[in-house]
């Protein structure tokens, strides 16, 4: 690739920025691999004709956004992925919980039961006390694609409303508005197989892979009042990273 060595001085990216992206995408193409060492200070000053203190801004938002480290007396160095460092995108998840027009939900069950001790651990109450059992399947398109269980603690003076049963209150906490009097959620994905019933509410076949996003949702107090399982289809879902250093 051409080496871009021009920093513009006149444009609205500073020019530490600008040096920053040139790095950036040297290491992105290839140019320096992981373990490489950098230019020097003095290198990287008489090549973009900057000053050493650009130099040393533009490394250390490098370092910032864990790109390159430096050892000192020896240089900077640029680092392999950080595997531990990994997030995964749940955008697609979110996009049924947005997406009003095309996800409708079904109720199949809303009954009262006793809790029994994992739900009740899980709740913070008393095994045997009363929770409210909810069972929805959510359809995107006319295809159903998550079985969503769940137990919310019972309280007779704040009975669950329509908007609960819809999983509005569900969308408010996803998107960041108002409409939720749910706080924060706690979840965990592992992988799983649909069992019958499971896989009947799903349209596909018993024993098909699948996504369990487990949560456990409190309120404005901190208090836990819902814990359930979203069973996502496997073959309607894929939840994404990337590793290394991207150009853009």
């Amino acid at each position: 690739m051409d080496d871009q060595t021009d920093i513009k001085r006149r444009g609205f990216i500073p020019a530490y920025m600008q040096l920053v992206n040139i790095l950036k995408e040297q290491i992105a193409d290839g140019v320096y691999l992981p373990g490489d060492r950098l230019p020097s200070e003095s290198e990287l000053c008489k090549k973009y004709r900057v000053s050493p203190m650009t130099v040393r801004r533009s490394i250390n938002v490098l370092i910032d956004h864990r790109i390159v480290n430096t050892i000192q007396g020896s240089g900077t160095y640029v680092k392999g992925p950080d595997l531990n460092g990994l997030t995964f995108s749940m955008d697609e998840f979110n996009t049924i919980f947005t997406d009003r027009g095309n996800t409708k939900v079904k109720i199949i069950d809303a009954l009262i039961i006793k809790s029994d001790e994992r739900a009740a651990k899980k709740l913070q109450i008393e095994p045997g006390a009363k929770t409210i059992l909810i069972k929805r399947v959510l359809i995107n398109r006319g295809d159903p694609i998550i079985f969503h269980k769940e137990q919310l603690v019972y309280d007779p003076k704040s009975p669950v409303i329509e908007a609960e049963l819809e999983v509005t209150s569900l969308h408010g906490l996803f998107v960041g508005t108002g409409e939720s009097r749910l706080r924060k959620g706690n979840l965990v994905i592992e992988a799983a197989v649909l069992s019958k019933e499971e896989a009947e509410v799903l349209n596909t076949v018993p024993m098909s892979p699948a996504f369990c996003i487990e949560h456990i949702f409190f309120d404005f107090n901190d208090k836990p009042v819902s814990w359930g399982q979203f069973l996502c289809r496997g073959d309607r879902f894929k939840f994404k990273t990337t590793a290394g250093v991207s150009s853009n």
